[in-house]
C-alpha cells in the first residue's frame, strides 16, 4: 500500500508539473553530454595527435561536474520547493489523519526517488540520443566523416549521472523536510501570507533606479573601451559595477514601477491597473531573484555566443593543402607514382619557397629595403586611430621588421587555383606581402591597414609597389615553417633573389571524391599510412629506396581543433545550464507568488471579474515579468559579447564575420523561441490555477 501510494503521487506530482519535470530531465541530459565528452568521434581522433591537451581537458571535466551540480542544485531546490508548497494541504491532511513524521519524511524520500528514476529512464536515452548526434555533426562539420563514427556509451558518464541527479535531489528534499519538521499541521492548510516587503519612498527608489543604471552603463564603458588591457583593476571594476548595479537596478525598479502606475491610472480600465500592481507587486519582494536571473540570463547568452564562434570561428581554417613532401624530386615523382597514391592525390605541385640572398644578413648579392614599410608604419602609429595596445603592436614590429624569405609567384598561384582561389596577378614592379601569422591578434589586420595604403619596398635600388591584399594562405600542410613576413614575387625575380631556388616541398592535394567518402582526416589519415609503408620499405636494403618524409594537415590542425572542440563544447554547455536555472528560477518564483495571493482572485470573481479576464492578467503579468529580466539580460549580454570580441577573443583573419553573426544570429533565434515556449507553460500553469479557484467556487 506504501509503494502504491508513493507511484501514485509520484505520477500525479509529474503530471501536474510537467514544466519542472522536464528540467530535471534537461539536467540530466546536460550531465550526461559533459561527462561523455571524451566519447565524442572528434575527442578520440584528437588524442592520437593531441594528447596532452585532451588529458588535460579530461582532468578539468570533474571540475566542471561539480560547478554543474552547484548550479543543478538550486534548479532542483526550487522545481522541489514548487511542489511541496502545490502539495501543503495533501501533507497537513496526512498529519491530521495521524502519519507520523517520519514516515511522510520517508514517504516523500521515496517519491524523490521514483520520480529521479523515472527522470533518469527518460532523460538518459534522450541524452545519448542527443550525444550521437553531437559526434555526427562534429565528425561531419571537422572532417572525420560519417563513415568514421562509431556508436559510444560511456558507463562512467551514467554512473555519474544517475549519482550526481539523485544527490541533488536528496539533498533537496532534506532541506525542505527541515523546514515541514517546524510546521504544526493546522499551519498546512492556511493560505500563504504574502511576504511583507519594506515598501521604499519614492526619492530613494528613483534614487537606487539612477545608481544602478549609472553603474551598468560605466560597466558596459569599461567593457567594451578598456577591458582590451586585460588589466586585472578593469577586470573586477567590470564585474563588481555590472553585478551592483544588476541589483540596484532593480532595487528601485519597483518605485520606478510605481510611479508608471500613478500616471497610468487616469485612463486604465479593467483589470490594467491590478496587473501592474501585481507585477510591481513581485518586483519589490523578489528583487534580489530578478537581479540573479538577469545575471545567469547574461552568463547564458555569452557563454553560447562564444561557444558558437569559437565552433564555427576556429573551425574555418584555411584548409589549402593536405601534405607536404621533403626529398629530391626524382625521390617524390617515385612515391607519388604507385597505384595507391596516385588515385588519393588531385592536385601536386612544387612550392618554391627560399631565404633572400640578402648581402645584410647572409652575405649575398641583394639588398632588400624595408624603409617604406617602417615609414607607413610610423604613419599609422602617429595617426592616432588605434587603441594604445595596437599602438605597442606597431612599434614592436618596427622594431622587429625583416623579410627573410621569398616564394615563386607560379608556386603560390598554384597552391591558389587548387584551392579554388583567384590567382595572384603580380605585374612589373609589383610584389605581394606574405605572413603565416596573420591569424594572431591583431598582426595581419595592421598589416591589412598598411597594404591598402599604397606601401611600397626597395629591391636592388628599385622600388616596387606592394598589392593591396594581404596573402596568409598555407604555403605547407603543418606549417613547418613559421613565415614571420615573406615575398611573393614573379619566378625570374625568384631565381634571382632566392639563395636556395630549388622546390622546397612538393605539396599535395587530395581528390574531393575521397575526401566526400571517408571524410578529410580520414583520408588524410589513410594517405599517411601509403607514405609510412613506403617508408619503412625505404628502411630495407633496396635498390631504389626513397627517402621520403611528409608532413601532414593534421599535425596544424590538431591543436585548432582541440580548442574549437573543448571551449564551445563546455561554454555551450554552461550557457544552456545557466538558462535553464534562470528560467526555473523566475517561473517558480511568480507561480509560487501567484499562489500565495490566490484570495486576491476569489475576490475579484466575488465581485464579478470573469475566469478568462482574470486569465488576460494574468497572461499580462507573466510577459511584464519575464520582459523585466529579457530586457536587461539583452542589453548587457550584447554589451558584454561586444567586449568579449573587441577585447580578448578576435576572430580570425579570413573568418567571414558575416557567417559567424548569421550564426549568432540564428542562436539568438533559438533562444527566443525557446523562452516564448517556456513562457507559454508558465502561463497555462498559471491559467490552471484560475480555473481551478473559479472551479473550487462553484
Amino acid at each position: 500500500m506504501f509503494f502504491k501510494q508513493v507511484r501514485r503521487n509520484a505520477a500525479k506530482n509529474r503530471k501536474g508539473n510537467g514544466l519542472f519535470f522536464g528540467s530535471l530531465v534537461t539536467a540530466i541530459i546536460a550531465f550526461y553530454t559533459l561527462l561523455s565528452l571524451g566519447e565524442l568521434d572528434v575527442m578520440h581522433f584528437l588524442s592520437t595527435i593531441e594528447s596532452d591537451a585532451v588529458q588535460k581537458l579530461m582532468a578539468l571535466l570533474p571540475l566542471v561536474y561539480a560547478i554543474s551540480l552547484f548550479f543543478v542544485f538550486f534548479l532542483v531546490y526550487f522545481a522541489c520547493r514548487y511542489q511541496i508548497d502545490s502539495r501543503r494541504r495533501e501533507l497537513g491532511m496526512y498529519l491530521m489523519l495521524g502519519m507520523r513524521r517520519r514516515r511522510l519524511f520517508l514517504l516523500l524520500f521515496c517519491e524523490t526517488l521514483w520520480s529521479s528514476m523515472v527522470s533518469l529512464l527518460i532523460g538518459l536515452p534522450a541524452a545519448l540520443f542527443i550525444t550521437e548526434g553531437i559526434s555526427l555533426a562534429t565528425a561531419r562539420i571537422v572532417g572525420l566523416g560519417i563513415l568514421g563514427h562509431r556508436f559510444s556509451f560511456s558507463p562512467g558518464a551514467v554512473c555519474w549521472t544517475m549519482c550526481g541527479f539523485v544527490l541533488v535531489q536528496l539533498l533537496s528534499m532534506f532541506i525542505l523536510c527541515i523546514g515541514i519538521a517546524k510546521r504544526e499541521p493546522a499551519e498546512f492548510f492556511q493560505d500563504g501570507d504574502v511576504k511583507k516587503q519594506a515598501v521604499a519612498s519614492g526619492f530613494r527608489s528613483t534614487l537606487c533606479f539612477a545608481a544602478g543604471l549609472g553603474f551598468l552603463l560605466y560597466a558596459y564603458g569599461l567593457g567594451m573601451f578598456r577591458l582590451h588591457s586585460l588589466h586585472i583593476t578593469v577586470v573586477l571594476s567590470v564585474f563588481v559595477f555590472g553585478i551592483l548595479g544588476t541589483f540596484l537596478l532593480y532595487r528601485g525598479l519597483g518605485g520606478m514601477f510605481g510611479l508608471w502606475i500613478r500616471a497610468k491610472n487616469k485612463h486604465a480600465a479593467g483589470l490594467q491597473i491590478f496587473t501592474a500592481r501585481q507585477v510591481q507587486e513581485n518586483v519589490l519582494s523578489q528583487h534580489r531573484s530578478l537581479a540573479v536571473s538577469s545575471l545567469l540570463l547574461l552568463m547564458a547568452l555569452a557563454c553560447i555566443s562564444y561557444g558558437i564562434s569559437m565552433g564555427f570561428g576556429r573551425s574555418s581554417d584555411n584548409r589549402s593543402v593536405d601534405l607536404s613532401l621533403f626529398g629530391t624530386k626524382e625521390q617524390v615523382d617515385a612515391v607519388l607514382e604507385q597505384d595507391g597514391v596516385q588515385k588519393m592525390v588531385q592536385d601536386s605541385f612544387p612550392m618554391y619557397l627560399s631565404m633572400i640572398k640578402d648581402k645584410y644578413f647572409r652575405g649575398g648579392d641583394r639588398e632588400v629595403d624595408i624603409s617604406g614599410l617602417t615609414d607607413a608604419l610610423a604613419a599609422l602609429e602617429s595617426s592616432g586611430v588605434h587603441t594604445s595596445d595596437e599602438a605597442d603592436l606597431i612599434e614592436n614590429i618596427i622594431e622587429n621588421l625583416h623579410i627573410e624569405y621569398v616564394i615563386a609567384q607560379s608556386s603560390y598561384n598554384d597552391m591558389l587555383r587548387s584551392m579554388g582561389k583567384e590567382e595572384l596577378q603580380i605585374s612589373d614592379g609589383q610584389a605581394a606581402l606574405y605572413t603565416s601569422v596573420a591569424n594572431d591578434g591583431d598582426f595581419g589586420r595592421i598589416w591589412q591597414e598598411v597594404l591598402e595604403g599604397n606601401a611600397s619596398i626597395g629591391i636592388d635600388g628599385e622600388a616596387y609597389e606592394l598589392l593591396p591584399q594581404l596573402c596568409m594562405d598555407n604555403v605547407v600542410a603543418d606549417r613547418a615553417i613559421t613565415l614571420y613576413l615573406a615575398l611573393i614575387v614573379p619566378d625570374d625575380m625568384y631565381r634571382k633573389l632566392a639563395s636556395e631556388p630549388e622546390e622546397y616541398c612538393r605539396n599535395i592535394r587530395l581528390s574531393d571524391r575521397v575526401v566526400e567518402d571517408v571524410g578529410l582526416m580520414r583520408a588524410i589519415q589513410d594517405m599517411e599510412g601509403l607514405l609510412d609503408q613506403t617508408e619503412e620499405s625505404a628502411k630495407e636494403p633496396t635498390e631504389n629506396p626513397t627517402g621520403v618524409e611528409y608532413d601532414s594537415y593534421l599535425g596544424g590542425i590538431g591543436r585548432n581543433l582541440f580548442y574549437t572542440v573543448a571551449a564551445s563544447y563546455l561554454t555551450i554547455y554552461l550557457g544552456v545550464l545557466f538558462w535553464l536555472i534562470a528560467n526555473t528560477v523566475i517561473g517558480v518564483k511568480y507561480l509560487i507568488g501567484q499562489r500565495e495571493t490566490k484570495h486576491r482572485y476569489e475576490t475579484l470573481s466575488m465581485l464579478g471579474a470573469h475566469t478568462s479576464s482574470m486569465c488576460v492578467s494574468v497572461n499580462r503579468q507573466i510577459r511584464l515579468y519575464f520582459s523585466l529580466v529579457l530586457v536587461t539580460a539583452i542589453v548587457s549580454s550584447a554589451a558584454a559579447i561586444y567586449s568579449m570580441f573587441t577585447s580578448f577573443t578576435k576572430l580570425p583573419i579570413g573568418v567571414s564575420v558575416e557567417k559567424v553573426a548569421l550564426i549568432a544570429a540564428l542562436g539568438l533565434v533559438i533562444f527566443a523561441g525557446l523562452e516564448i515556449f517556456y513562457i507559454g507553460i508558465v502561463r497555462r500553469m498559471a491559467d490552471r490555477e484560475i480555473r481551478m479557484l473559479q472551479m473550487a467556487k462553484e
